[in-house]
């Protein structure tokens, strides 16, 4: 009697899951859309922990290849992959107010990782966005010119030093020393010295975001694909240890501000303009949780260290394979510099160098350290007279995909910064590149991450010359990181700095 109460019940999931699946296999294709297999339980997302989603999205592209669009199941949720510069558009940009939502969230269990601007929904995340644009103006960008000068000195200090002690330099380790540096005091106004001494408050946590074991990882594909997961198995967008230092480190910056009822304008970095609109929402008789705060905080410092450092990381690399590149790039630069009579180079002098923006530029295309936009149909919503998806559709704008297409950037596997010089520029096609994303929720932070690079890659440049070491893979064989979601090298790089001469 009892095995057949047990196995009544069993019966029918089967069946119901057997069914379900079915559907699942055929919805797409009953619509037109080209599909691949499906999982009966992943969807098609039993990639995950075994290849990074870039890889994976640009080999879905090429596979594809022509259709404008691919359907997938992320789980149980519908999904549509978009490979189409003009729908690209139309869903970023043009009906924007359909898609203001992202598929990715944390759960009640994590409010650190919930109340960010990378996670939260609307109507949080517009004034939020409103709100810390101010930190990003050019006015404020130019304020720091003293400490970029600064931190690209320490740069060259650190690269000397290790070269005299004889350590091969891992390129992720030193540029994410730097890039923490200019997170941390441009946005929080905290002394930081891990670009000499590859250490520092800020530095320890950033070292932590980037060790990704499998629970880790496992909770980052949750909150990126399967949010409803989050609550269930209490995931955490970060370790609840970084969380806790975190925040003894936050309360200490306060307390040195003069704590959170001090007068403030909210102008002078990220730090002012989260206490200012702590101050604004008091006010208005809101209550603003100290964890919006802390979220936004902790966010801007991943986000603003990872994707700089990450940038430069691949930049440097390939110029080591590249010496006619890398030759080139040096003579713009050294022509600059002499051009501006022994004064430093500045945010607005680096950004007039068409050489430089074309390498970096090209660097990223090749490079994207998330190459997809996700959002979420917030309605039924046409996509063109063939195909209607239903409302709560995932959409994923395959920036990857167009980066490496063939039509659009020949020959997509080279290092060919010349693509993107001013006389070329014109034949890319629009929405085909997007290293920062487009529309309302493209990158805040793109214009002081294209400062970090511009000002660490010229430093490096103008003092040694970059030469591959044996043992290193070649660019184009250069391992993905499968347990995190990011375009990441998944082993230690490193180039030998020769000091010019």
């Amino acid at each position: 009697m009892y095995v057949l109460l047990l196995v009544v019940p069993l019966c029918f999931l089967v069946l119901w899951l057997y069914v379900k699946w079915t559907g699942m296999q055929n919805y797409w294709t009953n619509l037109g859309v080209p599909q691949g297999p499906v999982h009966p339980i992943f969807g098609s997302m039993s990639f995950l922990q075994k290849k990074n989603p870039g890889v994976w999205l640009t080999e879905l592209y090429q596979q594809f290849k022509p259709a404008p669009y691919v359907g997938i199941w992320v789980f149980w949720r519908r999904g549509l992959v978009v490979n189409c510069p003009e729908l690209s558009r139309q869903i970023l940009v043009k009906d924007a107010d359909v898609f203001r939502n992202r598929n990715l969230a944390s759960g009640k269990s994590d409010p650190m990782g919930a109340l960010n601007l990378f996670t939260v929904d609307d109507p949080l995340w517009s004034s939020l966005r409103r709100r810390l644009t101010l930190v990003f103006t050019g006015s404020k960008l130019r304020g720091w010119t003293t400490l970029y000068q600064s931190k690209v000195a320490d740069l060259v200090y650190r690269i000397d030093s290790d070269n005299e002690k004889g350590i091969n330099i891992d390129l992720r380790s030193i540029f994410a020393d730097f890039s923490t540096d200019i997170i941390g005091e441009s946005s929080f106004g905290v002394q930081c010295q891990a670009t000499r001494n590859k250490t520092g408050p800020l530095r320890e946590m950033t070292k932590e975001f980037e060790k990704y074991s499998t629970w880790r990882g496992l909770a980052w594909s949750s909150i990126f694909f399967l949010p409803e997961a989050v609550d269930l198995f209490r995931f955490s967008f970060w370790p609840k240890h970084t969380v806790d230092y975190f925040k003894k480190v936050f309360k200490m910056m306060v307390e040195e501000r003069g704590g959170y009822e001090r007068e403030l304008d909210g102008k002078r970095d990220l730090l002012d303009a989260l206490l200012k609109m702590r101050q604004d929402a008091k006010k208005d008789n809101q209550d603003m949780d100290l964890d919006i705060l802390l979220s936004n905080a902790m966010i801007f410092l991943q986000g603003g260290y990872d994707t700089s450092s990450t940038a430069l990381l691949y930049t440097v690399y390939e110029l080591a394979y590249h010496p006619e590149i890398q030759q080139t790039l040096y003579e713009e630069l050294a022509q600059a510099k002499e051009a501006l009579g022994g004064k430093e180079f500045d945010a607005e002098s680096l950004a007039t160098l068409p050489y430089l923006d074309a390498v970096i530029k090209e660097s990223l295309r090749k490079y994207p350290i998330m190459g997809w936009l996700d959002r979420l149909a917030l309605k039924d919503y046409k996509v063109n007279e063939k195909l209607t998806i239903p409302a709560n559709t995932v959409v994923y704008v395959n920036a990857i995909g167009m980066h490496k297409d063939s039509t659009y950037f020949p020959e997509p596997d080279k290092f060919k910064p010349e693509r993107f010089l001013p006389e070329n520029a014109q034949s890319i096609v629009p929405y085909t590149y997007m290293p920062f994303g487009e529309g309302p929720r493209m990158c805040i932070g793109k214009r002081i991450g294209q400062n970090t690079v511009r000002y660490g890659l010229a430093a490096v440049m103008l003092n040694f010359e970059l030469v591959p070491r044996a043992k290193y893979p070649k660019p184009n064989d250069i391992p993905i990181e499968k347990k995190g979601l990011f375009y990441l090298p998944g082993i230690p790089l490193s180039v030998e700095f020769r000091r010019r001469k």
